[in-house]
């Protein structure tokens, strides 16, 4: 007769492979959405920037610089919050809780979307938006390339690590507030498809 050690003893491998298959699974969910996300947000960044101004061009690189910002708040959020304040919310029936027990059940894949991918095509974009702006300042003012390309990239990087630095610790002090606002929103586009 089996102990209840060795059944869960028996247990644990094949769960071990289940999580391989569900992160090897994930990893290439994960590049076929990056992949789509990344084509389809820098082919709006070419049609922001296409014709476009100075003023034009530096919106972009700061909507891209905030995006990324926004974005890696949630993903801090979802693994610093606790579940059990949703619980009691969603028991009041309060819109967005149970969407917010759902995403801090998938902390992993949602921080992994949020800080990894979005944060990541962002930064590329905003880069790239970056050298659209030097060559606009050279043709505009023919500065010496060298020093404009410095100081906006300079300038960029300053923004995208300070915002991100300032949003982590707002992320963790309201980890809840930041996930019922995402909860909310993501149950309005929930009752939206229905």
């Amino acid at each position: 007769m089996e102990t209840s050690e060795q059944k869960d003893a028996k247990k644990k491998p094949k769960k071990k492979g289940k999580q391989e298959k569900s992160t090897g699974r994930w990893a290439v969910q994960v590049f076929f959405i990056a992949v789509i996300l990344s084509a389809v947000l820098s082919f709006a960044s070419d049609q922001a920037l296409d014709g476009a101004g100075i003023g034009v061009a530096f919106a972009v690189l700061l909507a891209f610089i905030l995006l990324g910002i926004v974005f890696d708040i949630i993903g801090v959020s979802v693994t610093a919050a606790d579940e059990k304040p949703f619980h009691s919310m969603a028991a009041r029936k309060t819109p967005g809780a149970r969407e917010a027990i759902g995403l801090i059940r998938k902390a992993d894949k949602v921080s992994s979307f949020c800080n990894d991918v979005v944060g990541d095509i962002c930064g590329i974009i905003s880069g790239s938006t970056g050298a659209v702006i030097v060559t606009q300042l050279y043709a505009s003012f023919g500065l010496p390339s060298i020093a404009m390309s410095l100081a906006v990239t300079a300038l960029t990087s300053g923004l995208t690590i300070g915002g991100k630095a300032l949003g982590k610790s707002f992320a963790i002090a309201k980890s809840t507030a930041v996930l019922q606002l995402v909860g909310r929103i993501l149950h309005i586009f929930s009752r939206s498809k229905k």
